[in-house]
């Protein structure tokens, strides 16, 4: 694939597909949208991101129209998603062809697979789902062994710019199981000043999929708010677009 995208690095099977796009190298949305902003939902202009849309299809040759979500942060996991942009953080599929597609400027994008490459999912993981558990169900939702499962960890708001209060910190021990779960939450905030951390999204992924069985997770090391050029980042911007997460099988 010729056209700028962050391609997954990781040993899902021959069929599976995925990659995530980038703010430019495509597009026509203006300031401060600018310029491939997928998003419908951010403020953009709706004949750009409907072009936008469009010209994602053909650009990368996709094999369907993606179906977007209507993402609202929680741990709704729909099983082959129709067209018309459902309300959910998660989807999978098991049906070769069926684009599944994620929107993030910050939040956590996760790819999943199974071993024999007949299962994808892709999640919306920022803060909140992911202490409430939007993993965990995606996983189970494969229907598989979650042992014969792989996942990714796209580009997100990273553990060296990512700074969030109090309440953060609060959802994911009231989620954790035991000490030893709190612990390692705990290890994942480093204090900044009072009542502030900065989270590293990445490992309490890592930690939420191994809970669910799920020990091969690979990326986690691309921080959106630090790299401007790239990625698009609500933090860093307020008003701003955002990249899409595809993942589908041949």
């Amino acid at each position: 694939m010729s056209h700028p995208v962050v391609q997954l690095e990781w040993p899902a099977p021959a069929n599976v597909h995925a990659f995530t796009t980038l703010r430019h190298g495509g597009g026509s949305s203006e300031a401060p949208f600018d310029s491939f902003n997928l998003g419908a939902r951010c403020g953009d202009d709706a004949q750009a991101w409907r072009g936008n849309r469009a010209e994602l299809i053909e650009r990368y040759a996709l094999p369907s129209a993606p179906r977007w979500l209507q993402q609202v942060h929680g741990t709704r996991v729909l099983v082959e998603p129709g067209d018309d942009e459902p309300e959910a953080d998660a989807a999978v599929t098991r049906t070769a062809g069926t684009v599944l597609a994620i929107l993030t400027a910050d939040c956590l994008p996760v790819v999943l697979a199974s071993d024999d490459g007949r299962a994808v999912a892709a999640a919306h993981a920022g803060w909140r789902g992911l202490a409430a558990g939007v993993l965990e169900n995606t996983v189970a939702a494969m229907d598989c062994d979650p042992a014969h499962q792989l996942a990714w960890l796209g580009p997100a708001a990273g553990p060296g710019a990512y700074e969030v209060g109090q309440e953060v910190l609060d959802a994911f021990i009231a989620a954790a199981s035991n000490d030893d779960a709190v612990d390692a939450v705990r290890g994942a905030f480093v204090a900044t000043r009072p009542g502030h951390w900065r989270v590293d999204l990445y490992a309490l992924a890592r930690q939420r999929l191994a809970l669910a069985g799920v020990t091969r997770v690979y990326g986690g090391g691309l921080c959106t708010i630090s790299q401007p050029g790239r990625f698009f980042s609500h933090r860093r911007d307020q008003r701003t677009g955002r990249m899409a997460t595809l993942v589908w099988m041949q």
